[in-house]
């Protein structure tokens, strides 16, 4: 076909009315004809938009004291976490859709967030409070068997309306509250069910969930000025760089001491020390992929990185190793 150049207007659809009527009727023939959506469809992809579930990836923070006790094995307690997790779910997807219920008006002037389902006009302010009603309810009930899990969710939704509420134009108050929502996760599936949970393990995940807060924003700050949060204005580059360094070395000492621990050593002997070098990796690569502008939405972001990818499998071949 090299010596037969194409040109794409040749190939436009015709105008109506337009040549011949034979032509005409070859073109409608030749076009091919709209797939109709039905519009009950469009608006339960919306709903489901709606409640974000590629976010539902943060909730495996609750699932951190069964896979660290290696309790799977016990059937009653693996279903309370499992309780917990959908919990987590329902309740964190609600949070999310008041967030955005809230500020559905100002989403719809900002050129990304307009393509949300409240800001766009797929879902109505109406339908988006049902949906929300119904997700707190299913939260409640999947928590009902545990007062310590529903008064964690109860933090947790406290702390995200006041996230939502002004919380988040304060700098280090709106990434603490960021952090917070992991480590109430991790209590949800420690405290929550039953399973006591390891110093260590809280320390990590708290220096963790910082590290990914000032990513985050760190990751934001590459974007044009116009689309960036107001938040940034107070959040110099040094200052967010300078923090995530911070957080970062924490949680490679309180990993590596967790590794070490006497109660690490006792449960899963050597494999964890062998796997820091691993969590290593990882974090840095991370930290790279966030100064290339990466990072804003670390349930997408972090796999979308081969190399986080391998180390994520090379950490559960490790810890896992004895059980194969």
């Amino acid at each position: 076909m090299a010596g037969f150049p194409l040109k794409t207007d040749e190939f436009r659809p015709c105008a109506r009315g337009a040549g011949p009527a034979w032509s005409a009727g070859l073109c409608g023939m030749l076009q091919p004809s709209p797939t109709p959506r039905h519009p009950l469809m469009r608006n339960l992809r919306a709903l489901i938009a709606l409640m974000r579930p590629h976010q539902w990836l943060k909730n495996a923070f609750v699932c951190a004291g069964l896979v660290f006790s290696e309790s799977w094995h016990d059937g009653p307690l693996s279903l309370r976490v499992a309780k917990a997790f959908v919990a987590f779910c329902c309740i964190s997807s609600f949070v999310y859709l008041l967030n955005d219920w809230q500020d559905r008006a100002a989403d719809a002037r900002h050129p990304v967030k307009c393509k949300r389902p409240l800001a766009s006009g797929a879902v109505s302010p109406l339908q988006a409070l049902v949906l929300a009603a119904v997700l707190l309810g299913a939260g409640v009930f999947f928590a009902a068997g545990s007062t310590q899990l529903l008064w964690i969710l109860a933090v947790y939704v406290a702390l995200n309306v006041g996230y939502s509420m002004g919380l988040k134009q304060v700098p280090v108050v709106d990434v603490s509250i960021i952090a917070a929502g992991f480590m109430l996760r991790m209590l949800a599936g420690t405290m929550g069910v039953g399973i006591a949970p390891s110093r260590w393990m809280l320390l990590t995940g708290l220096f963790v969930a910082l590290f990914l807060g000032f990513s985050k924003r760190r990751a934001e700050s590459f974007r044009d000025p116009a689309d960036q949060r107001a938040i940034l204005e107070h959040y110099p580059a040094a200052l967010l760089d300078m923090y995530m360094a911070v957080n970062m070395t924490a949680t490679l000492i309180t990993y590596g001491l967790f590794a070490t621990s006497p109660e690490a050593q006792l449960q899963h002997g050597e494999r964890l020390v062998y796997t820091v070098p691993i969590v290593v990796f990882a974090m840095m690569r991370y930290a790279y992929q966030v100064q290339r502008g990466r990072g804003e939405d670390v349930s997408k972001d972090l796999f979308r990185d081969r190399w986080i990818l391998l180390s994520v499998a090379a950490w559960l071949l490790v810890f896992l190793e004895r059980w194969f």
